[in-house]
């Protein structure tokens, strides 16, 4: 072969490996611009399904007026639908003093009575929080309340599938883990009701919050779609899947209006295979399957039982600044200063 054609051959084999060199750089670079457009795609998405959810709570939300019922640790058993039309003030503290007064129902109403704090046999506050009821501001109180009065701040863990209920032994292991924390000490969980008496352990301080249910039903539907809300979900667990796009997108009156599954509130169902935790009162009557019925008398009156002989302080969301005070003045040890701290954030 002459030298000619052998650099003729050599610069023919450069060219083909070139041409093949140069028709792979083109690939990479489209993918790369590919994943790139799909994640500005989807961020897009979540910035829009975010905004949508923003306005859908804010057209949901109503401004209950607050109620002074709790700062004096009353119920619904004292005020019946009849006597509640021979007062116009008892919205009031002074009307709710004089109605009780005109009743005869002051002689039986005691400070001391009604304040289940001095039941507890340690100085340990155990927040068996209900969902959707503010739990994470107060949560944020008692972390800064923890630094500022001197006790221990402990939550539970994320768990991928949360069980409020538990059987008998899974109550037992909880009650003891509880009490075995050093003193004082704050400890929350989404859980039942727990009466650790029933285990000979010592009782705790219980609290809880309650909200106007079908807010509280509403904030569910919408919290459980919020993109942050999956982000922190996928981040913890990544084998979770992802939620299909109609069920993010679905809306609280359109889904109430259809029927469907997950916004038919039946009473007296015992399970749904939703896990929306629109059991508000199974929180206070406890794990029995007595309390799983929705929407019962049966269950009502244990969980009401539970909260006049076990817990210190039951505050509401919508009447927020009087839950605070009563539990400063219920629960000093653990909650001085919680008003100042509130209006300092």
């Amino acid at each position: 072969m002459s030298l000619n054609t052998d650099r003729s051959y050599k610069m023919k084999l450069r060219d083909v490996e070139n041409a093949f060199k140069y028709r792979r750089i083109p690939y990479p670079k489209r993918s790369v611009e590919l994943i790139a457009l799909l994640a500005i795609s989807c961020t897009f998405f979540l910035f829009m399904h975010t905004n949508k959810l923003n306005s859908r709570l804010k057209e949901m939300e109503v401004k209950l007026q607050p109620s002074e019922f709790s700062a004096l640790g009353l119920t619904g058993n004292h005020i019946s639908g009849h006597d509640a039309g021979k007062h116009d003030d008892i919205n009031t503290l002074h009307g709710t003093y004089q109605y009780l007064k005109s009743t005869g129902q002051m002689a039986t109403l005691n400070v001391r009575d009604l304040n289940n704090t001095r039941k507890a046999q340690m100085e340990l506050v155990f927040f068996n929080r209900v969902p959707k009821v503010g739990s994470q501001t107060f949560m944020e109180l008692l972390r800064r309340l923890s630094e500022r009065n001197n006790f221990q701040f402990h939550r539970d863990a994320v768990q991928k599938v949360e069980t409020i209920r538990l059987a008998e032994d899974q109550q037992q292991e909880m009650a003891e883990v509880i009490s075995e924390l050093p003193e004082p000490s704050v400890f929350i969980k989404h859980v039942c009701f727990t009466n650790f008496t029933k285990f000979n352990l010592p009782t705790p301080i219980y609290l809880n919050v309650v909200r106007d249910p079908v807010e509280r039903v509403i904030s569910w539907f919408y919290y459980v779609r919020a993109p942050w809300y999956f982000v922190e979900r996928k981040a913890a667990f990544p084998d979770l899947p992802l939620p299909h796009p109609a069920w993010l997108k679905k809306d609280f009156e359109t889904c109430v209006l259809s029927g469907d599954q997950e916004c038919t509130y039946t009473q007296g169902v015992t399970v749904e295979g939703i896990g929306d935790h629109r059991r508000q009162s199974l929180f206070f009557c406890g794990h029995d399957y007595e309390c799983t019925p929705f929407n019962t008398v049966g269950a009502l009156e244990r969980a009401k039982f539970a909260v006049e002989q076990q817990y210190a302080v039951v505050g509401v969301l919508e009447d927020f600044n009087t839950t605070l005070s009563v539990l400063e003045k219920y629960v000093p040890r653990f909650f001085e200063g919680v008003r100042d701290i509130y209006a300092s954030k």
